[in-house]
This record gives structure tokens, C-alpha cells and sequence, in this order.
């Protein structure tokens, strides 16, 4: 299978999850606002969500796959199935462990992540307490990475790009229940939502279950063991998730600083599902996606393959990331009313939603070039050097969001996240340069550039089309005016930007097909 039809299968089931994701998201607007009881079930929900995203999305693959596919090839079905096994088993035994002394100690977590909550008790405690009911999700999420893993080692990626479905399917169901219920506004929907999401990591390790029986994946459950194999998994996990999940690492940065404002962490959590849209479907389908095939490309001695492949990555990402950043910084407010303004979620949170998601979108190319760029290090086991990087992106936005929270609040958690990804992706393209890792050639440069000025067209047809568009975006109007209304604008900004885009020589046909199959 092709790396382009991979990236499809990857993108596709990450763009279905996404979507049900903003379906949920606007249910969960709708039903519970932007108030304390959304603060306290945002707290919850992103705590065992965020171990989700960085052990689904790429950053387990990025210790597990290189070590798996040098075990395949040294011992066989039989090493594989054996190393599978135990790291299925000491993985159950830490998390049994982490869960209980989680809920025992859940005040103590909750303080670190939001410590503005300790001013009111009444918040903290339902904060607790949702915490406690979704907390077990963790552990579902984590042995679901291990199965997902060995699919995406053996480029299965059908049953490991669909699998997070199930959380938002589950979730929709959940949030419909509550409504038919009457629980709008209620701490009973926090509640019955929680439940939802423990309930759901249930269901989504089910059919990574059934996935790995039916792919036939060589698997023996030993018992548990930290013999040198795992030793190794486990010391390049915990940089590598470090490194490739500086977005959500980030995300959790702005959670702790603004949590002392009333109504900023929700702020930041509807902008951030709208902007993890495009990250999702571009940036996490790459680093799946090419991750084993640079590390198949490599243990071949094929460095010049490689790197080909790396650099055809890095422009598609980019021709696919930039416009979209562009879009989402410029039409910000329709997005945002079309999607959210609904039931508890009111002009006011429109407004300070929308600014958050435009200071967000200038950081989007940054965090997908990144994610583009970081499979280069892992398939060569180097987790150090991304981790350093990572470190210092994570300083960055500790002192920019500080030094910018007393003045724009939320807006400046968002600037600072932008910051910090820009400085990921620059560090690390510049490391790979220096090594010899990554060239650029002069046609692949120059067609970046030319992506660049036709997203700066694209970008002022939108804000000339939003003014156009404004009698049919006010809150006044039915959804159904709204939502065509915002579909008119995002479809003619598309156009724009494949019209300009083809002009100007920025991409053809025949160049993309080359981008897409012959890396």
C-alpha cells in the first residue's frame, strides 16, 4: 500500500473522529456553556484525554515501531509476539497501579493541573469528582496505543485510524441521553457525560481487541518482565511522548495558567477543537503514516529514499497546513458562532472564543511541520534530541503565556502556544539540516513559497467574504442560514486558493500525484 493511501486511511478515520468531535463539541456548548460546570468537565475530560492523544496519535508509535520492527526482523513472528506480550502485561500492572493512587489522590492532580480552582471549593470538588469518573479511561487508551502500535508496525492502519471513533460516538449518545433528559445547565450532565467517557475507552480498546485477532498480529501474554526490550520501549517513550505531544503538553500549560480566570480554560478548549482539526488530519496522518516508512526505508540502508520521502512529506504538510491556518485565523467568529453559539454558549463566549482561535491558527503550520519533521529522529531511536527541543518550546510558552496572561488572558496562552510551536518546528528542521537529514531542494522551496502567496489571496478574499457574508452570520439568523452561509465562505476561499494556487505555479496536478505516491 502506498504512503498516500496510508496517510488517506490515517486522515480519513482521524477526520471522522474530528468531526464527531466538533459534533460533540457543540453539543457539550449547548448543553453545558462556558461556566463553571464546563470548566470543571473540561478539567476532567482533558486529563485522560490528553494521555489519549499523545499515546494515539504518533507518540508511542514513535518508541514502539522502530523497536518492533528490529525485533521482527531479528526474531521473527515468535520475538514479536513475545515482546508484544510483556509489554502488554508490565503496562497493565503500572496502570492498575497509577489509577488507584490517581483516584485516592485525585485533589492533589486536580490542584496541579487547574490550581485557580482552590479558590472555589464548590468548583474544585465537582472537578474532583468528574475526574474520578473519567479517570479510567487512561488505562483503556494506553493498552489500545500497544495493539494500535503493532497494526501500525505492520501497516494495518484501517482498525488504529478508525478505533478513537468510538469515544465520540459514545459521547454523542451520552450528550443526546442528558438533553431527552432535560439536564441542561446541570451537574448531572457533567456527570452522565464522565460516565461516557470511561464507557468509551471501553468500547474503543474493544475493537483494537478484535483488530489485532483479525489482522492475526503475533501476540503471547507473558508475565511481567523489564527485560532489556521493554527497558529500552519504556526509556524512549517517555521523551518521545514528551516530544511529539508538545501541542497537547501545551494545551495543559494554558489549563493551569488561566485556570484561575473565570471561564478561560473553556475559552481555550473550543478553540483548541477547532484548531486540532486540521492538526489531526494532516500532521498526526504524517507522523503515523511515515514514521514506518522511514524507519523500513533506513534499516534497508535507503537514506537517500529517506530522505526523499521526508522532504515530500514536509511540502505536503505544508501545502495542505497553511491555507488552512490562514483560514481558521481569518473567519475565526463565523466558525466559531456557527458551531458552538448554541443553547448556554452565548455571544460573549463566541467573541472570546473566536479571538483564541485565531491567535491559535498562527501557531498551526509550526506544529505540523514539526510533526513532519520529528519521525526523522525517532526511526533512528534518537528520542533525546526532540525531548531537548520540546523542553525549550515548553519554556517559551511558560514565559510568554506568563509574561502576556495579566494583559489578553487567553488570547495570550494561545499567542504563547503559537510561539512555542514555531520554535519545535525551526529547531528541529535546523538540527536535521546541520546533520544532513533533510534537504530541501530549490523546486520544493519555491513551490512553498508560491503556497504562501496564494494563502495570503485566499486570505483577503475571506475577509472581504465574511464582510459580504455578515447579515447571514448574525445570531439572528436560523443555523441552517448560518451554517450554508459559512459553507459559501470556506468553499469560496478554497476556490480562491487552488485558482491562485494553479496561476501562479504553486502546485499542478502532476506535482501533487508525484508528492503523494513517490514518496
Amino acid at each position: 500500500m502506498s504512503l498516500a493511501r496510508n496517510f488517506l486511511t490515517v486522515g480519513s478515520g482521524t477526520a471522522l473522529s474530528r468531526v464527531l468531535g466538533f459534533v460533540r463539541d457543540v453539543m457539550v456548548a449547548a448543553m453545558l456553556g462556558s461556566g463553571a460546570i464546563a470548566d470543571a468537565f473540561v478539567v476532567a475530560f482533558r486529563l485522560p484525554n490528553l494521555f489519549r492523544r499523545l499515546l494515539s496519535e504518533g507518540a508511542f508509535n514513535a518508541a514502539f515501531i522502530p523497536i518492533y520492527a528490529r525485533i521482527e526482523a531479528e526474531e521473527g513472528a515468535g520475538g514479536v509476539a513475545r515482546f508484544g506480550g510483556r509489554v502488554i502485561s508490565v503496562l497493565l500492572l503500572g496502570l492498575i497501579a497509577l489509577t488507584l493512587l490517581c483516584e485516592i489522590g485525585m485533589g492533589t492532580v486536580v490542584g496541579l493541573l487547574a490550581p485557580g480552582f482552590t479558590k472555589d471549593p464548590e468548583k474544585m470538588m465537582l472537578t474532583v469528582w468528574l475526574s474520578r469518573i473519567a479517570f479510567p479511561f487512561l488505562a483503556c487508551a494506553t493498552l489500545a496505543s500497544v495493539f494500535t502500535g503493532m497494526l501500525n508496525a505492520r501497516r494495518r492502519f484501517t482498525v488504529a485510524a478508525f478505533a478513537p471513533v468510538a469515544l465520540n460516538v459514545v459521547l454523542c449518545g451520552a450528550l443526546g441521553a442528558a438533553g431527552l433528559a432535560g439536564w441542561s445547565g446541570t451537574r448531572i450532565a457533567a456527570v452522565w457525560l464522565c460516565w461516557g467517557v470511561a464507557f468509551g475507552g471501553l468500547v474503543q480498546l474493544a475493537i483494537c481487541v478484535i483488530g489485532i485477532r483479525r489482522a492475526r498480529v503475533p501476540l503471547k501474554l507473558q508475565r511481567p518482565e523489564l527485560d532489556p526490550a521493554v527497558r529500552r520501549l519504556l526509556t524512549l517513550s517517555v521523551p518521545g511522548i514528551i516530544a511529539s505531544g508538545i501541542a497537547q503538553v501545551n494545551a495543559f500549560v494554558g489549563t493551569i495558567i488561566g485556570s484561575g480566570a473565570p471561564g478561560v480554560v473553556s475559552y481555550l478548549y473550543y478553540a483548541d477543537r477547532v484548531y486540532q482539526l486540521p492538526l489531526g488530519i494532516v500532521g498526526v496522518a504524517i507522523g503515523i503514516v511515515l514514521l514506518p516508512d522511514l524507519a523500513r526505508r533506513l534499516a534497508a540502508g535507503d537514506v537517500e529514499g529517506a530522505q526523499r520521502a521526508q522532504s515530500r512529506a514536509l511540502e505536503f504538510a505544508f501545502f495542505l497546513t497553511l491555507p488552512a491556518a490562514v483560514a481558521l485565523a481569518v473567519a475565526a467568529r463565523p466558525i466559531v458562532e456557527v458551531l458552538f453559539e448554541h443553547g448556554a454558549f452565548d455571544a460573549a463566549a463566541t467573541r472570546e472564543s473566536a479571538a483564541t482561535l485565531a491567535a491559535f491558527a498562527v501557531g498551526l503550520p509550526g506544529y505540523v511541520i514539526a510533526k513532519a519533521l520529528q519521525p526523522a529522529f525517532f526511526a533512528r531511536e534518537d528520542m533525546r534530541v526532540p525531548l531537548i527541543i520540546a523542553c525549550i518550546g515548553v519554556a517559551a510558552d511558560v514565559i510568554i503565556a506568563v509574561a502576556l496572561f495579566s494583559s489578553l488572558q487567553h488570547v495570550g496562552i494561545a499567542i504563547a502556544a503559537s510561539a512555542a510551536g514555531w520554535i519545535n518546528a525551526a529547531a528541529l528542521a535546523f538540527i536535521l539540516h546541520r546533520r544532513n537529514q533533510l534537504r530541501v531542494g530549490r523546486r520544493t522551496s519555491a513551490r512553498m513559497g508560491l503556497t504562501l502567496l496564494a494563502s495570503a489571496a485566499m486570505g483577503a478574499a475571506l475577509y472581504f467574504g465574511v464582510g459580504t457574508l455578515a447579515p447571514w452570520l448574525t445570531a439572528a439568523q436560523p443555523l441552517a442560514v448560518k451554517a450554508g452561509a459559512l459553507v459559501v465562505l470556506c468553499g469560496g476561499g478554497f476556490g480562491v486558493f487552488v485558482f491562485i494556487a494553479r496561476l501562479i505555479g504553486a502546485v499542478d496536478p502532476r506535482n501533487l500525484r508525484e508528492v503523494l505516491h513517490k514518496a
